[in-house]
């Protein structure tokens, strides 16, 4: 039995009234991926105003892996709002904040005593985990990698990659950021082996310490083991253990943004852990607070503990609302049976993600770590030329016919698939047949 079940069109008249006040109300530059307008959604089910049921593989960006409205996380949410909403961690104490913090503590990689900061979004994380570091070490240089998304403030806008999208007309940006290549081995360069071009891009992060900032200047790497919004490329082990080897050896912070790619998403609580490397700091949001506000800070506590009282904190964060929420979101997120279920899911996905690669012109590459899945569209497979139109029409008609979709990539060529881990199989299966009948029709349309 289908889920999917559209009685008008996409947008249907009620949707197209919100979309036009929508339009009137909010600045234009607010994106949106599509024109669904939500009126409901449950587990990985979304119900629209006018009454259409549709299949989310978007998941907010990679915020709902443990499903729309899990039962125990609305629960501990109303439970806490009939206790009390906010009295700010700055002014009081009180037990949700500290509860996550020592889960946090225990759950993150590393064989030492941590300390968690909460903050409000995933920007805020990335900014504090910056700060700290510069204040641990007395040093300004940040060093970050093309392809990472880590937020829109100003310093974190900065350390993004993806200029046009994201960056045109807001400079001048914040200073002290240096910005190095990662091996995409989709795109390994003409008449290099992918052992060659991972040994040059290991050996381009030393080079950097001649051509462009001295390892004493460095305060921190900022590195996504799964580039997100750059295309859900992951980044080797090696890779990863010889920025470790280069933080060790210069006592440079290394942090690794899980925002997107942890929580479970690539079926171990956090993607770093399938690398084998320890960072110092971690920042994680999106799923840890199950679609609430929340994000953290985990780190050494020598480095968490570096600044002067009151160097750290904000007014909302570790609202107690939304700890509540990721107290119950990671009791979730952090079992076998979760974990294992990620990893079904991307291998169901990723078996029928490979069919498309072999079955159509356009398809470049599939990637899959865990249910962290990407289809990656190309112009020619020979030259694999970019296809920026392709996806937004796929994208369209998927649509159109019933699931939620975003893009991603460096050059905004992929549809990413982060649908809610609790997606059924045959939900899995519907989705994803929804999204071949769009490529198809996309090939054929162009005579491929």
């Amino acid at each position: 039995m289908s889920t999917i079940n559209l009685v008008t069109s996409i947008p249907g008249p009620k949707s197209l009234a919100m979309l036009e006040r929508r339009k009137n109300a909010l600045p234009a530059g607010l994106a949106k991926s599509t024109e669904v307008v939500v009126e409901k959604a449950e587990g990985g089910v979304v119900w629209d105003a006018d009454g259409n049921t549709l299949l989310d593989f978007a998941g907010g960006i990679g915020m709902i892996n443990v499903g729309h409205r899990p039962e125990q996380i609305v629960n501990a949410i109303k439970a806490q709002l009939d206790k009390y909403i906010h009295t700010c961690s700055l002014v009081t104490t009180f037990e949700p904040y500290i509860e996550l913090a020592e889960m946090l503590n225990r759950l993150t990689p590393g064989d030492f005593t941590k300390k968690t900061l909460l903050c409000n979004t995933g920007t805020e994380a990335v900014e504090n985990a910056v700060m700290l570091a510069r204040y641990y070490t007395k040093r300004p240089g940040i060093i970050c990698f093309e392809g990472a998304y880590h937020g829109r403030s100003l310093l974190t806008l900065s350390l993004t990659s993806k200029y046009s999208l994201f960056k045109k007309g807001f400079g001048s940006f914040a200073s002290d950021i240096y910005r190095l290549p990662v091996p995409n081995f989709y795109r390994t360069p003409s008449g290099m082996s992918e052992d060659e071009y991972l040994d040059w891009s290991i050996k381009n992060l030393e080079h950097a310490f001649i051509a462009q900032v001295d390892p004493e200047s460095v305060a921190a790497f900022i590195i996504e083991p799964v580039l997100g919004e750059g295309g859900f490329i992951q980044m080797p082990a090696a890779f990863m253990q010889k920025i470790r080897e280069l933080c060790n050896k210069h006592g440079i912070v290394m942090i690794a943004d899980e925002i997107q790619s942890g929580s479970g998403r690539t079926g171990r609580l956090f993607a770093i852990e399938h690398t084998g490397v320890v960072p110092d700091v971690m920042t994680i949001a999106k799923s840890l607070g199950a679609g609430m506000p929340v994000s953290a800070v985990v780190g050494k506590a020598e480095i968490m503990d570096c600044t002067h009282l009151g160097g750290v904190g904000g007014t909302y964060g570790g609202s107690p609302v939304a700890a509540v929420a990721a107290i119950e979101a990671l009791k979730i997120l952090s079992s076998q049976e979760f974990l294992q279920r990620a990893n079904h899911v991307g291998n169901l996905i990723k078996s029928t993600l490979d069919a498309w690669k072999s079955k159509y012109a356009l398809v470049g590459d599939v990637r899959a770590i865990g249910a962290m899945c990407i289809v990656e569209f190309v112009k020619d497979k020979n030259t694999k030329e970019p296809d920026l139109e392709l996806p937004l029409e796929v994208l369209k008609d998927a649509v159109a016919h019933g699931i939620i979709l975003i893009r991603a990539g460096l050059y905004s060529n992929c549809i990413r698939l982060l649908p809610p881990i609790v997606m059924t199989d045959d939900q899995l299966h519907e989705g994803l047949q929804v999204l071949e009948d769009a490529i198809a029709r996309a090939h054929e349309k162009r005579g491929k």
